[in-house]
């Protein structure tokens, strides 16, 4: 899909993937429509992108539905949605406070859901658009001490993957980014920062660009790092020795 001249929203904008997807675009010459959160952040994207602040909490019922109208009514059409936003919680699933569950779902599985589900009539309309929806390999592989963001992640993914077949022929193309270890907020806003050495994290310019390419070919999916196809096919392909290297070696 041709990024100049369209119309992106982007959900999280106001910090790491998003921030940069957003300047990425923007670069390419899309309009931007920017959400999240934090209206400071936000401003200070919109003053590099010329991008139009949208300010909604996804986890509250409707958010993703209002977000859509709203984008819509401001722009009048929407070519490109990035599904970015989400939120973490790291800790044995029976000490996560009670609410956390909830959450982690509404914003993480519902609220993206909720938000393709209110934009995909415009697009279908228009005979062309490009969902690209941010997973994590947490919902590929599984990781201790985080069982529910996993699990809305795999979520998103089997709704990626159903959708990407139903648009068949559509012009309206559904790609998914597999991130690993990305040098964000996120980590530390999730209640546990990253501790280790190996996997480095990467940049999230980089993932960015993958987003960005995910657009221009419509390709179903990349990760980031490339190797991490590795560790999903051997899961695949022999999940007995992929759960034991992943008892000794596993963690978050």
């Amino acid at each position: 899909m041709r990024i100049e001249g369209a119309v992106a929203l982007v959900t999280g904008a106001s910090s790491g993937i998003g921030r940069a997807t957003a300047l990425a675009l923007a670069q390419r010459g899309a309009t931007v429509l920017l959400h999240g959160r934090n209206r400071v952040a936000l401003d200070e994207v919109a003053d590099r992108t010329g991008g139009t602040v949208l300010v909604e909490d996804l986890v509250e019922p409707g958010g993703g539905r209002r977000l859509a109208e709203r984008a819509v009514a401001v722009a009048g059409r929407l070519d490109i949605l990035v599904a970015n936003a989400g939120v973490g919680s790291a800790g044995s699933f029976t000490t996560v406070p009670e609410d956390m569950p909830a959450r982690l779902i509404a914003a993480n599985l519902t609220a993206p859901i909720e938000l393709t589900r209110a934009v995909l009539p415009t697009m279908l309309v228009q005979g062309q658009g490009s969902i690209v929806l941010v997973t994590s390999i947490a919902g590929r592989m599984g990781v201790a001490g985080e069982a529910v963001y996993a699990a809305t992640k795999a979520g998103l993914d089997a709704f990626a993957e159903s959708l990407r077949l139903e648009l068949s022929g559509t012009g309206v193309r559904v790609g998914v980014l597999v991130p690993g270890v990305v040098a964000t907020e996120f980590f530390a806003r999730r209640g546990r920062p990253y501790g280790r050495s190996r996997p480095r994290p990467r940049s999230p310019y980089a993932a960015a660009a993958r987003i960005v390419r995910l657009i221009e070919t419509g390709r179903a999916e990349a990760y980031l790092p490339a190797w991490l196809r590795l560790p999903v096919a051997v899961r695949s392909v022999t999940p007995g020795l992929y759960r034991r290297l992943a008892a000794r070696f596993g963690g978050s």
